[in-house]
């Protein structure tokens, strides 16, 4: 039985490729935490998770407080005990962002351990279900583009081989937003699929107000129109609209999806993996929704979505957006519209140490026991 003798932890700030500003916020840094365990028998795995600009050294200092000396002396296969034992470690901070992502970072890389011992890809060791998953992007539809770029960029998207796009909503009066997306909706035709997302920036009245203008377009979802924690607000919104309703990118835990689906407030379930502390956990969540026949269609981390989604039934699309270009060797693979899960063992992400080393902010930072 191989045990974990030791834990290293090191943070990476990448700038985004793009400008990216939605209805509440911009994404200034992606602060990119890593884990990396190493066993007694040569074994290692690396995981990790990320913010779009803060809390990154809150993470660093939960880790390594908090949830790599427990990791000391543990079975790696036993991610199950390991993810439950860290998260009641750390109930007085739990379910809370900084708790959830740093969790993830863990369990990321418990996984990709147990899948190169397994000389498995994670898809498989995971289910399995499909080798293949349908993509969009959403790097072109960012709030501070101009509509006659934002058509332009769609268009391109489209010949790229892209299935559909995701455009930002939230202009300060509907009319706005109907002009910009009217516009996509001309120039890429019926076939073409589109998303939009509210980054939780509506009320209520101003949710119902614009879906229903929305239905006209033929829209995927309408992505987390309202805050999070209102969730009867979803159930009323979703009675009232045609438009699907997507949620879970400002969700931490499997009970808060749980209470969306048991109150009807939601289409389309978009767990986050690094958000929901880690893939145990995320598959947890997927199953649920597969269990109500709801679409799993997580948020961002494409690198390890792909994965993910192809190991479960109802991963329906895998979203584009480049997040660790310069940090890897590996890229997505996309043929036809659809996002190709990686063959080679463990999460399928290739690191690149000498651009690790260059552009992390610290020495790792190294538990032992």
């Amino acid at each position: 039985m191989a045990k974990i003798d030791q834990v290293e932890i090191a943070q990476i700030d990448i700038a985004p490729k793009v400008v990216r500003t939605d209805a509440i916020q911009s994404f200034v840094t992606q602060e990119t935490v890593m884990v990396t365990v190493r066993c007694d028998d040569g074994s290692t795995g690396t995981g990790y998770t990320y913010t779009i600009g803060t809390g990154g050294s809150s993470i660093v200092a939960l880790l390594q407080d908090h949830l790599a000396p427990r990791l000391i002396g543990r079975d790696p296969q036993h991610y199950e005990a390991i993810w439950r034992d860290l998260f009641f470690h750390t109930h007085a901070t739990a379910v809370g962002a900084i708790t959830s992502l740093a969790l993830a970072a863990v369990d990321t890389a418990l996984w990709d351990r147990n899948a190169r011992v397994a000389k498995l890809p994670l898809w498989q060791l995971a289910g399995g279900a499909q080798s293949r998953v349908p993509v969009y992007t959403t790097e072109g539809g960012w709030l501070q583009i101009p509509q006659a770029q934002l058509v332009e960029q769609t268009l391109a998207a489209q010949a790229a081989g892209f299935l559909g796009a995701k455009v930002k909503v939230g202009k300060p009066h509907v009319a706005e937003d109907i002009a910009r997306l009217s516009a996509v909706r001309a120039a890429v035709g019926p076939g073409f699929e589109l998303m939009v997302d509210a980054n939780q920036s509506f009320t209520v009245s101003e949710a119902v107000r614009r879906a229903r203008q929305y239905e006209a377009i033929d829209l995927a979802w309408f992505e987390e129109p309202m805050p999070a924690e209102h969730v009867r607000a979803h159930a009323q919104l979703l009675a009232s609209t045609s438009v699907p309703v997507a949620v879970g990118e400002s969700m931490y835990h499997l009970s808060q999806f749980a209470e969306y689906i048991q109150q009807g407030a939601c289409s389309i379930v978009q767990a986050d993996v690094a958000r929901v502390g880690g893939i145990t956990p995320w598959l947890k969540i997927a199953h649920l929704a597969e269990a109500h026949n709801i679409a799993m269609c997580p948020h961002f981390l494409m690198e390890i979505h792909v994965s993910l989604c192809a190991a479960v039934p109802n991963g329906r699309w895998v979203e584009y957006i480049p997040q660790l270009d310069d940090l890897t060797t590996s890229r997505l693979q996309i043929e036809s519209g659809y996002a190709v899960a990686p063959s080679t063992p463990g999460l399928g992400i290739e690191w690149d140490p000498a651009q690790l080393k260059a552009r992390r902010k610290f020495e790792p930072l190294v538990v032992r026991g």
